[in-house]
């Protein structure tokens, strides 16, 4: 028995463009929505807390809730930690930014300016180091007559001979 294709009638199905959902901005986020969310542990989130990054308050059921703001806090906490920008400096950034909203592109502005001398610090004292490292042997041992990062202009020598820096001061 074979089907005959062409008897068939064909049905047009109609394609209706996906509605659009709204989020609910005021609907509170778990500590593990946001642990999800924001890609870092659970403890992470307490840890941000309890250092003053962000803020979350206890439910009436005592589970701590947040807002949705702490999401992009997260997100610009983890990259200011990526660029070696310590908690007490970020913690000091975010008090510009009142608690409970979202930052902004034209906040990151601020707090990446702010952060970029500190950064052109460490790269030119880094780039220092590797440079000058093949020539210094970190210790003035060898009274080496330029060590230029333990030893600058051999002010070693002046206390005396060999390993200075190991031995004890009353020789």
């Amino acid at each position: 028995m074979t089907a005959d294709i062409s008897d068939k009638t064909s049905t047009i199905v109609e394609v209706k463009p996906l509605m659009t959902q709204r989020i609910d901005t005021t609907r509170a986020l778990s500590v593990g929505e946001v642990a999800r969310r924001s890609g870092v542990a659970i403890s992470t989130v307490h840890f941000y807390e309890a250092k003053g990054l962000i803020e979350g308050w206890r439910s009436g059921g005592n589970q701590r809730r947040y807002t949705r703001d702490v999401l992009r806090r997260i997100a610009v906490i983890r990259v200011a930690q990526r660029a070696g920008i310590g908690l007490a400096d970020i913690r000091a950034a975010f008090a510009a930014v009142p608690a409970g909203r979202t930052l902004t592109a034209q906040d990151w502005g601020a707090l990446s300016s702010a952060w970029r001398a500190e950064l052109d610090a460490r790269i030119r004292a880094l780039t220092q180091l590797r440079d000058e490292l093949d020539g210094c042997i970190g210790c003035g041992c060898l009274s080496l007559s330029d060590c230029p990062l333990r030893n600058p202009g051999d002010r070693l020598s002046e206390t005396g001979a060999g390993a200075v820096l190991l031995e004890p001061s009353g020789r």
